[in-house]
């Protein structure tokens, strides 16, 4: 069995979907122990808005649930553009397993997310100059890798190219300016080391391991509300604010918070079940609906990182009066904020309809399947 530890729930769906790719039986953790039965394990800390010693705390803690459930070898996933607290996680892994290397390859170049000459490019800008400036937990102020990252404690970290020889002890943070690059990383792994970065560095793993490709599993659900879609998105992103523009082109029902969250104030719980009433009568004349932030831009950060859980308070408000076939979590924080609220603790993966957007089957809720993405990532064609 092979684990990984992500910091956040679609970081550990994605990767779970990298390995079905691949030919692995996957399943994502969000609370509880795995089942015992699946290849690929991947494990959601929920730890990346956390503080640095809360997020090495449980980390630590899911290496040793991994390696008693029989991991051979185990993954850090952290996010592609170093948000969270990627060095504190990557230390207190290090420290569990007892190794004094880590090989850090967060580039992600087959989605435009490159890394040369020290410092950080989204589709050939500079990181700072994209809308990840403005990122309400972790804004991304500099483009220079080593300014993205919080100074580790306990090892040195250097930034490095294939071309330079890896140093024998710390932290080693790759350069990948194309998908050749981050196969040319994996070929350099060696025992004692912990491997870490996104998705396309784990892909290059499983396939440097000599893991075959196989089709992607088909996804099912039960016949009750099964052609229902309901997309709840809490993410402010411009790719969320154009699906939601396109999706009342098409006339499909959307539903936003209301205003006044946008200055701060609570949203109260009778609001909460009107605004979830509302939805459930939609689905009466309407396959889809889509629940989103909706509103301007909010400068306070404080308000900001609190719109998505009040998306998802509306969103559980429905879900409990509603029979839904299918949801669609937009954003690493939407996402795993509904799966706590529902009670959701183990999720089987079923499909990988794009890179980093995954379909998951909630376990003992038959009729569900949870598909869910990173909310700087677009959804696939068919939903634009």
């Amino acid at each position: 069995m092979i684990g990984v530890i992500a910091d956040d729930l679609t970081g550990a769906a994605e990767l779970g979907a990298v390995g079905l790719r691949h030919g692995l039986s996957a399943e994502v953790i969000a609370n509880g122990k795995p089942s015992g039965e699946a290849e690929l394990v991947c494990v959601d800390t929920d730890s990346r808005a956390q503080s640095p010693q809360e997020a090495a705390r449980r980390v630590t803690a899911a290496v040793k649930m991994l390696r008693k459930a029989g991991a051979e070898w185990i993954y850090k996933k952290v996010d592609s553009v170093l948000r969270g607290q990627v060095t504190a996680e990557i230390e207190a892994m290090m420290k569990q397993l007892g190794f004094e290397r880590a090989l850090l390859a967060p580039a992600n170049p087959g989605l435009g997310r490159t890394i040369r000459d020290g410092k950080y490019y989204i589709r050939g800008k500079l990181i700072h100059k994209t809308e990840f400036v403005r990122d309400p937990q972790f804004p991304r102020t500099s483009a220079r890798v080593v300014e993205l990252l919080k100074t580790p404690q306990l090892f040195p970290i250097c930034v490095s190219n294939l071309r330079e020889a890896l140093p024998e002890s710390g932290i080693v943070l790759a350069e990948a300016a194309s998908p050749q690059d981050v196969r040319e990383w994996a070929d350099r792994r060696a025992p004692g080391m912990v491997l870490a970065g996104g998705a396309e560095f784990f892909g290059a793993l499983l396939a440097a391991s000599g893991l075959m490709k196989s089709s992607p599993t088909s996804e099912t659900a039960a016949a009750n509300g099964a052609a229902r879609e309901f997309f709840v998105s809490g993410s402010s992103t411009e790719v969320a604010r154009k699906f939601a523009t396109a999706a009342r082109r098409d006339k499909t029902p959307v539903f936003s918070l209301p205003l006044e969250l946008a200055w701060g104030a609570n949203l109260l719980p009778e609001v909460s079940a009107a605004i979830g009433q509302r939805i459930v009568s939609a689905f009466d004349s309407h396959p889809r609906v889509l629940l989103t932030v909706g509103l301007p831009p909010v400068r306070n950060a404080l308000v900001s990182r609190g719109l998505s859980g009040q998306v998802v308070q509306i969103a559980e408000s429905a879900l409990r009066r509603l029979e839904v076939g299918r949801v669609y979590a937009d954003g690493g924080a939407t996402a795993a904020e509904l799966v706590w609220r529902m009670g959701w603790s183990r999720l089987k993966v079923m499909r990988e309809l794009a890179p980093g957007v995954a379909t998951l089957a909630v376990a003992g809720e038959k009729s569900i399947l949870l598909t869910i993405k990173p909310g700087s990532y677009a959804w696939p064609a068919q939903w634009t």
